[in-house]
């Protein structure tokens, strides 16, 4: 019964195209009237005869024939045969007598196979009428072609398989997810077969496909991830644009649903513990605790952070970033006799917040720490921390220095006993009384040997020396005066034995190896089996300090332009206690009085001084007096204070020009001191003219200088009288 349905569609089948090309059968050709042009024979029209033409029906054959019979494709024929038989009909070209065959006489053409459209979709072959006799073509050779008509015979399928999309949750509905194509191999310009629908036979409930285009949207807007992750859904696609007796063609669409960050972390529990032992080191992890999130990937990165202030201060929170736990660490050091138990609040909150999903709620969460402090046994603490003693040289061994105290501050509060450590005290030095933390001098002290000393005392409990603390104590020596003078280097006068009276044979320096802290004051005395030697006497001078200023050289007549002279300015400082003018090995004079014009000071002749003998004269008579430098009334002291301060001003203003010196140091004292100057440098007049009676004027302190040098004019007068 099968068979014989299959034939009568088959049948019917073939009506239809026979009926759809109705129109193109019985085409006829001739050499005037309308229709397909054949090419033309030379040799038959060479022979006067009339071309005749082809006579047959255009060709169609529906593939997948599977009938037992041959397939009838159609007839050639000429006009010329009169069916008599003489004219013999042969074809050739793609399946000529494989796949087609011809009846010579009667010219109709048979398929003997079964033909597939989407293999192959047309033949192309040629047709001749021969003499049967002499097998001389009675018409010229003509192309023609079987086409195969296609049928509804494949299904649509999808190619670019598996198909694999992805969605962000709670996506609103409508949101494209993918699109997936079907292909279908039938003939797309002939009838339905490659018309293709989009369809969903498992998952509609959460999306939808476009029938036309294959795209697959969202069919509701609450999908979650955190409760389905993933979904599988079918698409079919059906040819005949869907109709009935189409066929169709599925695949399995995975659709994964990706996080986005809707859910807030969350405390597995709203209280942790923890302890930890109050020595523990600033730094010290405590514990870790971990705010859980439903959400994936960055959408869980938590930020801990300590919200009370007592938390704040005592501990500190970070981030594993590899496991996303809070860390909990000392940040002060803690104490379990001052508090037993602290308690934090910590709060965890999303790092990556997404303000779409604000209304949602807070994306953070709040749990109690409890930190619980462990006793531990401590060495005692030095109450209070002071490091310094002080102590007089000349104090009795035995002498308390100063008492350190050290407290234990554990709860049961020990007894504390006391060292000191002899590395830092080899000699004993000082001890320490083992109760009362008292420290006094062990042997006889000097500041002149040792005036610091650093020792460490140790401070440990009575019953248990292993808890140990320490403490740098630093002890400094003061001084009293228990040293007498001492000549600064051994000393050997010698004299010449027609030295004049009042003539300098030695000057004596005298070191003290105290420290006084208003300086030492030395007083000189001839010792008393030297009283009896009236040869000679000593001067007791306590300080001779100068500091003198050398000026350029002033000319009265003419001051050098800048631009004449290259003008440098030297300071020198004479703090020396030697022998005054006539010691010329302490210092060289000659710097200064090359640098200045000593002929023009009033009452200076050069060479009337050279002839009195001038610097080169009578060393008595210059220790005698202490001469004065007078002030010239033809000096103008404006010329350096110009100078100068055109000097500084080119430096501050001109960066790029180096200076000549490094550091230059101006001390001028100008023309309006009171006190006039003692210097004997631009002096070049003789004791004999200087009046040194204002000396007495100066007060108690130049009292011996006054008597000094006022008692030699006087003697000097009454000899010259």
């Amino acid at each position: 019964m099968a068979n014989g349905l299959q034939g009568f569609l088959w049948t019917m089948l073939l009506l239809f195209c026979a009926i759809q090309e109705l129109g193109a059968w019985a085409m006829h050709t001739s050499v005037e009237g309308p229709g397909l042009r054949q090419p033309e024979d030379s040799t038959l029209l060479a022979s006067g005869r009339v071309k005749r033409g082809w006579v047959w029906n255009q060709f169609f054959v529906v593939e997948e024939y599977t009938g037992t019979e041959p397939l009838y494709v159609g007839k050639i024929h000429s006009d010329s045969d009169e069916g008599d038989g003489s004219i013999k009909y042969t074809i050739s070209g793609e399946g000529a007598g494989t796949i087609f065959l011809i009846d010579e006489i009667t010219g109709d053409i048979h398929a003997t196979e079964r033909l597939d459209r989407e293999q192959k979709t047309f033949y192309t072959l040629r047709a001749q009428a021969r003499d049967r006799q002499t097998d001389q073509l009675l018409e010229p050779e003509s192309e023609f072609i079987i086409k195969v008509q296609d049928i509804n015979d494949s299904e649509p399928r999808f190619l670019e398989g598996p198909y694999i999309g992805s969605v962000a949750e709670l996506s609103p509905i409508g949101t494209s997810v993918m699109q997936v194509m079907a292909s279908d191999a039938d003939d797309p310009t002939y009838g339905s077969s490659a018309r293709v629908v989009y369809s969903v036979l498992e998952g509609e409930q959460h999306f939808t496909v476009d029938s036309k285009t294959g795209v697959i949207r969202t069919a509701v807007a609450d999908l979650d991830r955190e409760t389905q992750d993933r979904y599988e859904v079918v698409i079919r696609a059906t040819d005949m644009a869907g109709q009935l007796g189409g066929l169709s063609g599925s695949t399995t669409v995975t659709i994964v649903v990706t996080d986005v960050n809707d859910n807030p972390p969350r405390f597995p529990q709203k209280m942790y513990q923890f302890s930890v032992v109050e020595t523990a080191p600033v730094g010290t992890a405590i514990g870790r605790v971990k705010a859980e999130d439903s959400d994936i990937g960055e959408n869980t990165d938590m930020t801990y952070q300590v919200k009370d202030e007592e938390g704040v201060e005592m501990f500190k929170v970070t981030t594993d970033s590899n496991t996303q736990e809070a860390v909990i660490t000392v940040q002060k050091p803690l104490d379990y006799e001052s508090k037993k138990v602290h308690t934090v609040v910590l709060e965890a909150l999303n790092k990556f917040v997404d303000p779409r999903f604000l209304d949602l709620g807070t994306f953070r969460d709040q749990t109690i720490v409890r930190v619980s402090v462990l006793d531990v046994d401590e060495p005692p603490e030095f109450q209070p921390p002071s490091d310094l003693m002080e102590v007089q040289e000349d104090a009795h061994i035995g002498s308390v220095v100063g008492v350190v105290t050290a407290l234990d501050p554990d709860t049961a509060n020990h007894p504390v006993r006391y060292a000191i450590d002899r590395s830092t005290d080899a000699e004993r030095i000082f001890d320490i009384d083992a109760n009362t933390g008292a420290i006094v001098t062990g042997k006889v002290l000097d500041r002149e040997t040792a005036g610091w000393h650093n020792i460490t005392v140790l401070a440990m409990e009575a019953d248990n020396h292993s808890q140990v603390s320490r403490a740098s104590l630093r002890i400094r020596i003061l001084d009293v005066n228990d040293n007498p003078p001492e000549l600064a280097t051994p000393y050997e006068a010698a004299v010449c034995e027609d030295a004049k009276p009042g003539q300098l044979i030695q000057t004596i320096s005298v070191v003290d190896r105290d420290e006084p802290q208003s300086g030492h004051r030395f007083y000189f005395t001839l010792a008393p089996e030297a009283t009896n030697n009236h040869h000679f006497s000593l001067l007791d001078i306590k300080v001779l300090i100068l500091l003198i200023l050398t000026l350029k050289r002033h000319h009265k007549s003419h001051l050098t332009s800048e631009d004449d002279e290259d003008m440098r300015d030297n300071v020198i400082k004479y703090n020396d206690e030697g022998g005054g003018e006539q010691d010329t090995e302490a210092y060289d004079m000659s710097a200064l009085r090359s640098l200045y014009d000593f002929s023009e000071i009033k009452g200076s002749d050069r060479e009337g001084i050279e002839g009195e003998g001038g610097l080169s004269g009578n060393p008595a008579s210059e220790l005698h007096s202490l001469p004065q430098w007078v002030q010239s009334p033809d000096l103008d002291f404006s010329v350096f204070r110009d100078y100068i301060c055109r000097k500084v001003e080119q430096a501050d203003e001109d960066l790029s020009v180096p200076p000549y010196d490094s550091f230059q140091t101006y001390a001028f004292e100008g023309s309006d001191s009171p006190v006039p100057s003692l210097s004997s440098i631009n002096t070049w007049s003789s004791s004999s003219e200087q009046d040194f009676s204002y000396l007495g004027g100066w007060g108690p302190r130049f009292r011996q200088l006054a008597a000094l040098y006022g008692g030699r004019r006087g003697e000097e007068d009454a000899n010259a009288s």
